[in-house]
């Protein structure tokens, strides 16, 4: 880093979801972003234009599905089919936030699952590899039949919070639920802390109540770890919980900020000390609370898009 790929067959394109997330890859790896505009017709219709030849080009696409998720989805699906009509040598998508994950399996009848529907659309518009951050559920990897690289960012988290200087004996990494155990014994592995369980139900979407808390955490500092925080409602009810279960303090962690609705109010006005994000999702001025610490992935990102042009192993990324 950074890296020099000027006079190479690699371009870096991005649409509108993550500009300033894009730029930066695009200057770690030395490169400009490609020459391309989107815009529509007076009914809506999304029209690309690609402003250079990419005839023969391994091309990356920079784009996260996040709101407004359809115009975006449409944006990404218009751009591989018309990179793909350009004559690429490679399409590759990088997706740092996967939208649509959350709904992966039928969990009761007549439900879609639209994780393997978005697949199936970006392989029908031509794309050749996806790259991936903090998929909801790690066997989306498996609605894919073509390329996936699955990469993680516990390990840009964990070190944020090892510049904090906590007394490792009392940090506890706390997960808001039985789903992302995973994801808080990562993080407790390279923080040397133990972990809890908040056990919750949720009895519509969007909304979570707080039944116990498993592990010990009186007088501890929490860190609380997501993979996206939404609506804030379950990151908020289980803070305020470990509060009054004792603990010292509770901050907060993920890698999606979605935080759509009230969730920045709701934050705000929670136990929260701090909330550490990435910038998988650009976050608009209204949403920059002096609560929430982002985090860039572009290192990562560049990183990953390196090794993939340069057919190099990329597993090590994934740890």
């Amino acid at each position: 880093m950074p890296y020099q790929y000027a006079d190479t067959k690699l371009k870096i394109f991005s649409l509108n979801s993550n500009y300033p997330l894009a730029q930066e890859i695009a200057e770690q790896m030395g490169v400009e972003l490609g020459k391309s505009s989107v815009k529509h017709f007076s009914d809506g219709e999304v029209q690309i234009s690609i402003e250079e030849s990419i005839r023969g080009c391994d091309v990356f696409i920079v784009q996260s599905t996040s709101a407004p998720v359809n115009e975006h989805l449409m944006e990404l699906l218009i751009m591989v089919d018309a990179v793909k009509r350009a004559s690429a040598r490679t399409i590759n998508v990088v997706m740092p936030y996967y939208g649509y994950a959350r709904q992966d399996r039928k969990a009761k009848a007549r439900e879609p699952i639209t994780a393997k529907l978005v697949a199936n659309l970006l392989e029908t518009a031509g794309a050749d590899r996806v790259i991936v951050l903090d998929l909801h559920a790690p066997q989306i990897q498996g609605f894919f039949d073509i390329l996936i690289d699955h990469l993680v960012a516990v390990p840009i988290l964990s070190d944020y919070f090892k510049t904090k200087n906590f007394n490792p004996e009392d940090v506890v990494i706390v997960s808001p639920d039985h789903g992302g155990v995973t994801r808080a014994r990562k993080m407790a592995e390279r923080l040397k802390a133990p972990i809890a369980i908040i056990d919750k139900r949720r009895p519509k979407p969007n909304v979570a109540e707080v039944m116990n808390i498993v592990g010990n955490i009186e007088g501890k500092t929490c860190i609380l770890i997501d993979d996206i925080i939404d609506t804030a409602g379950t990151i908020t009810i289980g803070a305020n919980a470990l509060i009054e279960a004792g603990a010292k303090e509770v901050y907060a962690c993920c890698s999606h900020p979605v935080l759509s609705g009230p969730a920045i109010e709701r934050i705000e006005n929670s136990a929260i000390k701090e909330l550490v994000v990435t910038n998988t999702i650009q976050l608009p001025e209204e949403k920059m609370s002096p609560k929430v610490k982002q985090l860039s992935v572009a290192n990562l990102m560049a990183e990953a898009i390196s090794r993939v042009y340069e057919n190099k192993s990329v597993s090590t990324l994934f740890d």
